[in-house]
């Protein structure tokens, strides 16, 4: 059951920053963060993909709710816990056995290749649900591409102040 905690603490506190200070978030009429698929993209590889596909769709539907989106991030959370191991499966090596998508366990470099994808097809499915219609193709495609950096770059700031209070506590 101990292994259980850190995932529902991340969960919480992700969608209490979510919900509260990033959904007010909203630059250049362009730019707006979802730092919540961070807990999706850290749940264990082990983890089998029914039970992937709950999580994704229970966790965008908290958010749904929080933000009136009518399952626009569910929508979306699901479509990315669906393409999580096929991401995996050519981002990452075979030959090595990873636990947990982490800055430790893969690297930068892997671990931006990895979390950029998924990051990528939530905000593209996401935004392009949002619109509903390929008019302005374009300006959403850019929206999609300056939110997805944006996210990808809190979730390393978020993943580095959480490596750097672990190693004060050593």
């Amino acid at each position: 059951m101990n292994k259980y905690f850190p995932h529902i603490g991340r969960f919480v506190l992700l969608i209490l920053f979510q919900v509260l200070i990033l959904n007010k978030i909203y630059l250049f009429n362009m730019i707006n963060p979802f730092v919540y698929v961070m807990f999706l993209i850290m749940l264990p590889f082990e983890t089998p993909g029914w039970i992937l596909l709950i999580i994704g769709f229970f966790t965008g539907l908290t958010i749904d709710i929080f933000s009136d989106t009518l399952g626009m991030h569910a929508a979306a959370s699901v479509l990315m816990c669906f393409s999580r191991p096929i991401v995996q499966r050519y981002v990452l090596p075979r030959e090595q056995d990873y636990v947990q998508p982490s800055l430790n366990d893969l690297g930068l470099y892997r671990f931006v290749s990895f979390a950029g994808i998924l990051v990528l097809i939530h905000h593209f499915s996401l935004f392009y649900i949002e619109i509903f219609r390929f008019q302005g193709f374009f300006y959403t495609m850019v929206r999609v591409l300056a939110s997805s950096v944006f996210s990808i770059g809190l979730i390393l700031l978020i993943l580095t102040l959480i490596n750097i209070s672990k190693d004060r506590k050593r």
